[in-house]
């Protein structure tokens, strides 16, 4: 049977800052975040089973994705909770904004390597995740591949 590549997109509004970095963005700001997710594995092949002819079925792949990446980050700041800015996180908290509190510095790198990791722990043992890419800009985006890690 052969491998197929299944990819999902999903869109999400997340604020940020870099903690200590030298340009504009260690001020507070946000991105329109554009998130790929492929996944492989080979299409079921049992016809008795309702997802036969599937990798994954897309609807399962967003309910994975939706539950622990777009609906925690989205509308959310995120900081590194090991710098001052996490004052700014528990002032914000207080005031019911929602925050995240990462124990990395939150650039598309960091999130991408997160991200992978808590899709990859949802995952069907017979999908593996193939690739991810997190467009920060309209020009702008860092990838994670599998076969790299």
């Amino acid at each position: 049977m052969s491998k197929i590549r299944i990819t999902k997109q999903f869109n999400f509004e997340t604020g940020h800052a870099l903690y200590g970095y030298d340009g504009k963005c260690q001020n507070v700001h946000g991105h329109s975040y554009k998130l790929s997710v492929c996944v492989i594995g080979e299409p079921i092949e049992d016809s008795n089973n309702v997802k036969y002819g599937m990798v994954i079925d897309f609807g399962d792949l967003k309910k994975i994705v939706k539950t622990e990446i777009v609906d925690k980050f989205d509308h959310a700041t995120v900081f590194n909770k090991n710098t001052p800015h996490v004052e700014l996180a528990n002032e914000l908290q207080k005031r019911n904004h929602k925050v995240i509190l990462v124990d990395y510095q939150p650039t598309s790198e960091q999130m991408v390597i997160d991200f992978a990791q808590k899709i990859q722990a949802r995952l069907p043992q017979q999908v593996k995740l193939f690739s991810i890419k997190l467009q920060e800009t309209e020009t702008s985006f860092a990838e994670w591949y599998a076969t790299d890690n």
